[in-house]
Parts: C-alpha cells; sequence; structure tokens
C-alpha cells in the first residue's frame, strides 16, 4: 500500500543535491496538478533541457507564412526561398513546383484527422516534368538555422518529428549539416502512400566549438536542416547516423521521387526539440500565433508590397525637382542590412505630394540601410517642388518590392 507524505517544504541538507527516487523509478505529476518551476532549471538526463515557453528551433514549421506567392503554385528553382524560411534546392533536368496548401484540400484535412493537431497549411511539392537520376542530380528542402537561434542544441540531444505523405514509399533521408562541411544523415521509411504518417528522428548535435570553426554563432548560418526526395551518388553518404566529413546529403537509399508526373510529397508540423523523446513522451508542436510567427519570419525577409497598383511604401520628400527621398521602416529589427528586391516597368509606382501625383520607373538610385529602416532615392522621371513631402506608392499590379536578409 502506497504511503503519503504532505510537507509544505523540501530543503537539501547543508546546501547538497536533492535527490528524489532513484535508477528505475518513476516521479509521477498526477493529471490536474501543476508543476511549477521558479527559476531557471535545466533537467540532466534523457530529456536533458525543457523549453516548453521558448520559442520553436525551427521557424513557419507549420508552413503557415508564405510572403512571396501565397497559395499559388510556382516554379521549383534552386537556391531559391519558396514557402518562408524554406529554401528550395535543385540539381538536374526535373522539374516541378512548390505550393503552400491549406484546410480547403483534403489533404490537409486529412492529416488533422490522422495527427489530431489543428494544422492549417502544408507544403506540397508536385512532379511536373519527371526525370531518370544523373549522378550529381539533388532535389530537397533546407531551413537554415541561424546561429543564435541553433546555439542552445549544440553538443545535445535532439529530437526531429514531422509529418509526412508522398505518393512515393521507400526510404527517404534527412541531413543535419553544418553547411557543406559536415553532415549527419538518418534514413527513415515511408511506408504506406497517400498516408500521413509522424516521424521522429534522435541524435546528439555537434559540439559548439566545431560549428564556431565550421559556421557562425552569432547571425549567420549555423545548424542546416535537409529533406531530401531524390539524390545522385556525387552528394551521398556511406555511413548514416553519424557525424561525416563532406557535403552530404542522403545515402544510396535514398528513393528517386520524381520519376513520373504523379509524384506528389507534403511536408508539414517540422519541429527539434533538445531531448531524446518517442511518440508518447514528444512534446506537442508549439503552434505559434499568426502574428508571432510572421516577425520571426519577417526577421528574414519583409515583402514590402506584392504585385500591387495600391500599396503605400514609405514617406517621401523631394530632395529637388527630379530627386526624391524616401524611408521604410521593417515592422521588425531584421537579420542584418537587408538588400532590396524590386519589379521595374513603366508607371510602377508615384509619389504623392502636394497634391500632384507623378509616376517613375526605376525607384532606386541607392540608399542604405540597417536593421531598421532603409532609405532610398530615385533622381529620374519625376518632376516635382523642392523641398515638397508626401508618400510613395505602387501604382501598378506588376509592381512589388521585398526587403531581404535571408541566410
Amino acid at each position: 500500500m502506497a504511503s503519503i507524505l504532505k510537507v509544505d517544504k523540501l530543503d537539501p541538507q547543508s546546501g547538497t543535491a536533492l535527490e528524489i527516487g532513484t535508477s528505475g523509478d518513476t516521479i509521477t505529476v498526477p493529471s490536474g496538478a501543476t508543476f511549477v518551476v521558479a527559476g531557471t532549471t535545466e533537467i540532466t538526463g534523457t530529456n536533458n533541457v525543457q523549453r516548453q515557453n521558448a520559442q520553436p528551433f525551427i521557424i513557419n514549421g507549420g508552413m503557415e507564412i508564405n510572403q512571396r506567392t501565397g497559395t499559388t503554385a510556382t516554379a521549383f528553382t534552386n537556391n531559391v526561398y519558396g514557402i518562408d524560411r524554406w529554401l528550395n534546392y535543385l540539381n538536374g533536368s526535373w522539374a516541378g513546383n512548390y505550393q503552400q496548401i491549406d484546410r480547403s484540400n483534403s489533404v490537409v484535412t486529412d492529416l488533422q484527422t490522422d495527427s489530431g493537431k489543428n494544422f492549417d497549411n502544408v507544403m506540397m511539392i508536385d512532379c511536373t516534368s519527371a526525370a531518370s537520376l544523373g549522378a550529381t542530380d539533388l532535389v530537397g528542402m533546407l531551413q537554415l538555422i541561424e546561429g543564435y537561434v541553433h546555439n542552445p542544441m549544440a553538443g545535445k540531444a535532439i529530437t526531429l518529428s514531422f509529418w509526412v505523405r508522398s505518393t512515393v514509399t521507400g526510404t527517404y533521408c534527412v541531413a543535419f549539416k553544418e553547411g557543406s562541411t559536415k553532415a549527419y544523415v538518418v534514413e527513415y521509411t515511408i511506408s504506406s502512400a497517400n498516408t500521413w504518417e509522424q516521424k521522429i528522428i534522435t541524435l546528439t548535435d555537434d559540439t559548439l566549438a566545431n560549428y564556431s570553426s565550421n559556421t557562425s554563432t552569432t547571425s549567420g548560418s549555423s545548424l542546416q536542416l535537409y529533406f531530401g526526395l531524390r539524390l545522385g551518388t556525387t552528394a551521398q553518404q556511406t555511413t548514416a547516423d553519424a557525424w561525416n566529413t563532406g557535403n552530404f546529403y542522403g545515402t544510396s537509399d535514398q528513393v528517386t521521387w520524381g520519376t513520373s508526373t504523379s509524384d506528389f510529397f507534403y511536408l508539414a508540423g517540422v519541429q527539434i526539440e533538445m531531448g531524446t523523446y518517442t511518440s508518447s513522451t514528444l512534446p506537442p508542436f508549439r503552434h505559434e500565433s499568426y502574428g508571432a510567427n510572421l516577425a520571426r519570419c519577417q526577421r528574414y525577409f519583409y515583402m514590402v508590397a506584392s504585385n500591387s497598383s495600391s500599396a503605400d511604401v514609405g514617406a517621401a520628400g523631394y530632395y529637388s525637382t527630379s530627386h526624391i527621398f524616401f524611408n521604410i521602416t521593417f515592422p521588425c529589427s531584421m537579420r542584418i542590412a537587408p538588400t532590396v528586391a524590386y519589379q521595374t516597368g513603366t508607371d510602377y509606382y508615384k509619389i504623392i505630394a502636394n497634391s500632384a501625383t507623378d509616376t517613375f520607373n526605376d525607384i532606386l538610385g541607392g540608399g542604405s540601410a540597417s536593421t531598421n529602416e532603409i532609405n532610398l532615392y530615385n533622381n529620374s522621371q519625376v518632376s516635382g517642388t523642392a523641398g515638397a513631402a508626401g508618400y510613395v506608392r505602387t501604382a501598378d499590379t506588376s509592381a512589388s518590392i521585398a526587403l531581404n536578409s535571408e541566410l
């Protein structure tokens, strides 16, 4: 018969560590009870460090933010970001689309049913031009994790989990990479076609010292997480489940997806937790608010105006009759001072000042940027009053302005 001891406080003797239970014991907090930790707590052992109230290590793992293309199917292009924070990798003659799909699609509602979680979005890769596999071929999606975000994981046990679905069954690979210098490749199996399956992968991250010598531990790229779909022999790693020196993306067991235009691949609910977990102990996916998730994505990319004929860009003023300055303040601090991408064309933008409207084509004659704002100017194709103040607005449905500080 169990004994019950009721006390208000337990203090270790003479400042020594307080031990509860012995090896093999289970310490249980009953359902409905609350375990309160007032200070900073590290739990050593199987589950290492609890971070339940911290931001997720993977940004946009729920595929909710897609500032660039929304839910429009878009060509899968090498080294170009698709859904926010997810970089597309492609080498070879294969061609396809990526797309953010939402719960109006049965694939997403199937995920909600199978997972028991209210996921709203999924990444879809669609084969539009099938191809046989060449030695240097590669197709996959990569998230580059900033050093500031990654550092707590270095040298620790970590658990990757995600939901995946494909028309092609077989062995797939996930690669944890330190740029092109080291890689840890793990295989997983998709057992049933067109069925959502959760995969859980555990490993020990490389040490912070090794990241310091190979990649950044501050605002640069640190740990990279790569999901592969097809892989030629050039970048195949022989030994899985170990850190190896070299630029590897998978093993020879990687299935060759994309040999039919009927091939689809779906990815959702990607998360990394510190500690070693199983399907029964894994913490639930951390659903951030849309605003918090968007802000974390905007640290790397900010779409100021996208294909808009009426977006206000920023405050402006005439330095001379043909020379204007304008300022864009960012919604959050960006990772580094961004570069500017904009669409050029006839009468794409206009400045409104002194009740007059002047259109101009090339809006960027130069400028300077910080991590919080950018100052731009134009010195042609306008005619106004020196000293007049106003604002810049997009004037064509093809006009767009984006600020980029991606890794």
